[in-house]
């Protein structure tokens, strides 16, 4: 005997082994709807590879918990009788997605089936305040969005919250984060205990993570090139984060603390950032430095208390009316951002760059600059294969990537809902 291959159990599957594969084949079915749309009971039986009993037991149980649904008789072309329409339902499971950056809030709920039940952003001079104010905000925002979903009948599963810092998730806290001054900070435990005291007992749970790492997760998931396999994200607002995708999965690091890349040193002798060294690549392309060429201190873009897009928009009025001052910067922050964005092209060969945050805002002012820098400063031919694209979710894309994390639970057990109740499984 081969002692290097595993030993099989002699006889019957134990009732435990069996609920296990029940479960994940329920999650097998449940993704595939998901991901290839709504399909009859032969055709998620021939493209997954379960026999045709054994998915009409797995849908009839997704039924029943309220994750799919019947819909329409297959068109006509189908071999043999029609079957019945099978599609993603879950209008009853709900996540929620809730954003903390440097001058804004964001909150944004989903359910199952990737539909929008709530989003709000608000302005906060998020530097200005100490973290338990913040904290107070932020639950005051969320408890919005599960009060909506309390009205639409909708059952959270969780909440995700996107930060721009290095996160120990398993913690909780915000390690460090230097654009907004945080040092080991216990938002998880602060933003439950608030949650509790406004809605009394949750029953879900509570996580963080780097905003941009979520920012991709939301864009690889439902955005403009959603399924790409090989992706970099980058997001500019204060500071610059980025997240990469490599063969369809998120590199998270070995401590989880990947997505900070705004802090490469491209100069040594330059601007000192909010992390204490000097010429980080934020200094050149993040929202602050763009804004500090752009305009003199007291103009209104600088306004932290004026909504993030209402800003953007004054510059975008002010280059398309060629004013040069604007323009100038738009250009020095494309060609820093082609600097930095070559250098992760060269280690990671990405298909995209995707554009997010304020980079797609004023897109197409940083572009020209940016290829030109992509294409003096990447080895390989033609960029690698690489295209540059801008974001459609704008700032909505971590706190999606938030609330789809959260309904990651539904799709990983999707007995973690009740039957018949529209509610989890507490136990």
């Amino acid at each position: 005997m081969d002692s290097s291959l595993p030993l099989r159990p002699v006889g019957p599957p134990r009732p435990a082994d069996q609920a296990s594969v029940r479960r994940s084949n329920l999650a097998l079915v449940l993704r595939h709807l998901r991901d290839a749309g709504p399909r009859s009971r032969a055709g998620i039986a021939a493209e997954t590879g379960l026999n045709k009993a054994t998915v009409s037991s797995l849908v009839a149980e997704l039924v029943e918990r309220g994750l799919a649904r019947e819909g329409e008789l297959e068109r006509a072309g189908a071999v043999g009788r029609p079957g019945t329409i099978v599609e993603l339902d879950g209008r009853g499971v709900g996540g929620v997605g809730v954003e903390v950056n440097v001058d804004y809030l964001t909150a944004l709920a989903l359910d199952l089936t990737g539909t929008v039940l709530f989003e709000q952003r608000v302005a906060l001079d998020v530097q200005a305040l100490p973290p338990a104010k913040v904290l107070d905000a932020t639950a005051e925002l969320a408890a919005r969005a599960l009060r909506e979903c309390r009205r639409l009948k909708v059952s959270p599963v969780g909440l995700t919250l996107a930060i721009p810092a290095l996160v120990d998730v398993t913690a909780g806290t915000v390690a460090f984060a230097p654009n907004l001054h945080w040092t080991d900070v216990p938002v998880v435990t602060g933003l439950t205990e608030r949650l509790t005291h406004r809605l009394g007992r949750l029953g879900f749970p509570i996580r963080m993570a780097n905003d941009a790492n979520l920012g991709a997760l939301g864009e690889h998931a439902m955005g403009s090139v959603a399924g790409t396999a090989d992706l970099v994200y980058l997001t500019g607002e204060i500071g610059v984060g980025g997240g990469v995708i490599s063969g369809g999965r998120l590199l998270g690091g070995a401590e989880g603390f990947s997505g900070e890349i705004g802090h490469i040193q491209l100069d040594p002798n330059g601007r000192r950032c909010g992390c204490g060294r000097r010429g980080c690549w934020e200094t050149i392309v993040g929202l602050a430095g763009m804004l500090r060429l752009a305009a003199e201190p007291n103009d209104p873009v600088h306004d932290p208390s004026l909504d993030l897009e209402q800003r953007l928009d004054m510059l975008r009025r002010r280059a398309e009316l060629k004013d040069r001052r604007t323009l100038d910067a738009l250009a020095k922050v494309g060609t820093g951002l082609g600097v930095g964005a070559a250098v992760l092209v060269n280690v990671f060969n990405p298909r995209v760059v995707l554009l997010g945050g304020y980079f797609a805002q004023l897109g197409p002012y940083l572009l020209g600059p940016m290829m030109a820098e992509l294409k003096a400063r990447v080895v390989a031919p033609d960029i690698g294969g690489c295209r540059v694209e801008l974001s459609w979710l704008g700032f909505s894309a971590a706190s999606r990537g938030g609330a789809h994390v959260a309904l990651e639970a539904v799709f990983d057990d999707p007995t973690r809902i009740v039957a018949g109740a529209g509610e989890r499984d507490s136990g």
